[in-house]
This record gives structure tokens, sequence and C-alpha cells, in this order.
């Protein structure tokens, strides 16, 4: 989404393509640095852009920062149309910063869960949230391996739907991933 919004002169008319963001409270984007748009792979950093539509804030969580600063900035302002809503961008200097040029997709993945799981679905309505990674360290090996147990669970999900469901395809393997005709 971050990609097109960057891409698209008047993100107005991405309206049709997005969800409807009237009931949105926080959006989740990752920022990657890719500048050719006819390179979906281009690209070599990643970053988070977490924004609070409740609070007019955008939030730029970057490992190797200020590497995304521009595009986070540019993806706030061209969200901010389509949302009709002023956000102010703050870009996060105490997020966690990676030790080598590879590890960036797995920090958004953590911070994503982070920010998530630790922050926003623990807190209360009332309550305001610091939003600020300072002082979180993020161990990639660790995060890795927690990606790999949620893909390894989706698989194992997926092998037990696929048992319990009635196939049109008596003489398909069980175990086997769906087929297309």
């Amino acid at each position: 989404m971050s990609f097109m919004l960057i891409q698209t002169p008047d993100p107005l008319t991405l309206r049709d393509a997005l969800p409807n963001f009237s009931k949105t409270t926080h959006i989740f984007l990752p920022i990657n640095d890719c500048i050719n748009p006819s390179m979906a792979e281009g690209g070599s950093h990643w970053s988070l852009l977490v924004v609070s539509v409740v609070d007019g804030v955008a939030f730029h969580y970057d490992s190797l920062n200020p590497a995304n600063k521009d595009r986070a900035i540019t993806t706030s302002k061209k969200l901010s149309i389509l949302l009709g809503k002023e956000l102010q961008f703050m870009d996060l200097q105490d997020s966690p910063q990676q030790e080598n040029g590879s590890d960036c997709g797995v920090f958004v993945c953590v911070q994503m869960k982070h920010l998530l799981m630790r922050k926003l679905l623990s807190a209360n309505n009332r309550e305001k949230i610091n939003m600020s990674m300072g002082g979180k360290n993020i161990d990639a090996a660790h995060g890795r391996k927690d990606m790999l147990k949620v893909i390894e669970g989706f698989r194992k999900e997926g092998e037990r739907r696929r048992s319990r469901s009635s196939s049109p395809h008596k003489h398909a393997s069980l175990r086997s991933p769906p087929r297309v005709d």
C-alpha cells in the first residue's frame, strides 16, 4: 500500500482499491525504499510506519535511521490526503538499530508484533500509549525463529482444514496442497 501511495500523484484515485478506513484506529505500513515501479522486487531496506488515525500521528520506526525517512514522510503525506485528516509525522530516533544489512525485514515484523500486542491491544481506551521503542532490544535470530513458528502453525492449520473438507477430487492426497484446475 505504501508503494502505491508513493507512486500515485493523487492518492484519492486509490480509494476504490484500498480498504475503507472510516472505522480504522491504526494502520501498520511497511515502507520499502524501492523507487522503480516496474521492479516489484526492488528496494533494499524496510522500515515501519504506524499511523494512529484517532490521534492523527504517523510514527516511523527505522532500524537504519534515517534511511527511509523521506519515503515515510511522503507516505504519511499521501495517507493524510486519503484519510482527509492531517497527520503529524514523528520519526522515532530511539528505534532499535540493526547491526547488519539484512535484518530490516525481521525488525519490521518484530516491531509490528510488539507495538500491536504489547502496546495497542494491552491498553484500555482511556489511557495514552507511549509508542516509543526506546530500550527495546530486538534479537533478529529469535525473531526469525518466531516467524518460522507462525508459518509452521499456518501450514499445520491448512493441513487440518484440508483433511476435514470434502474435496471434489477424492483421489487427491489429503496432505497435498489444493490444486488449480
